[in-house]
């Protein structure tokens, strides 16, 4: 009896050993979480739009709609450069924010809310920070219907999981600011008027209570419905926008981008 117990004993010690080496071999995190964030209107935009990204490791799989953006931008359809926002309070800025009192809420003054691109939504090609300073990748027009599966660095995947990660859309429609904001230059590049280069939409990623994806068509990749067309535009050195507007009253410039 005495080694039939033994046998036991050891036969049990064995499983939970096991067991235990089961559980420890298991990766960390595999678990694939859905993430949604409800686009408000910034700075009087007059855009809404919904964003769905599903996270898995490090492969974000993301859905966006969005509607009411500006239209155009010296005659072409305007280019809205978007981003992971990282680093800051995980939030969306408040009018609070306006420290100058112009009424609109600039880029760098939105800033400490939703910190520095962590990851750029382009339609296509590199998601780097460094590409969000890129028109032709970037959705156009005043809807954006957009898909897409990317790979985020650490630190983005951190933020998410972290609920500090804030999507932010730029570019307005100069007509929605008050005639001293319509006055004033871009924060970022001071031979560009202020609109070109202020948050239109922002949302707080958060877990998600659904996995269903918002409303409207996506296709992968694609931007606004009038598509991204060629805009002789570039951003300058971590300016969200280049280029001029006719609306300001100013002559559209060509310029070469040298990295």
């Amino acid at each position: 009896m005495k080694v039939r117990s033994s046998l036991f004993a050891l036969a049990a010690a064995g499983a939970v050993s096991l067991g235990g080496f089961a559980l420890a071999a298991a990766p960390a995190g595999a678990a694939t979480v859905s993430y949604q964030a409800n686009l408000a209107a910034v700075n009087g935009s007059g855009a809404s739009g919904q964003f769905m990204l599903t996270l898995d490791g490090n492969q974000a799989t993301i859905t966006e709609t969005a509607s009411g953006l500006a239209a155009t931008f010296s005659g072409a359809a305007y280019p809205h450069v978007q981003h992971i926002h990282i680093d800051g309070q995980g939030a969306c800025p408040t009018m609070a924010a306006d420290t100058s009192g112009d009424g609109v809420i600039s880029t760098t003054e939105g800033g400490p809310a939703y910190g520095a691109i962590g990851t750029t939504l382009s339609v296509s090609g590199p998601t780097t920070p460094a590409a969000g300073t890129v028109l032709n990748i970037a959705p156009s027009g005043a809807s954006i219907n957009y898909s897409r599966t990317i790979t985020l660095d650490a630190a983005t995947v951190s933020a998410i999981q972290a609920n500090k990660a804030v999507i932010v859309v730029h570019g307005l429609d100069p007509s929605t600011l008050s005639a001293k904001a319509q006055a004033e230059k871009s924060d970022l590049v001071p031979t560009l008027p202020l609109a070109a280069t202020s948050p239109a939409l922002c949302g707080v990623l958060a877990v998600s209570q659904t996995s269903a994806v918002p409303t409207g068509g996506a296709a992968t990749g694609a931007g606004g419905t009038s598509g991204s067309q060629p805009i002789e535009l570039y951003l300058i050195g971590g300016s969200l926008l280049a280029g001029s507007v006719a609306v300001f009253g100013l002559r559209r410039k060509f310029a070469t981008v040298n990295n």
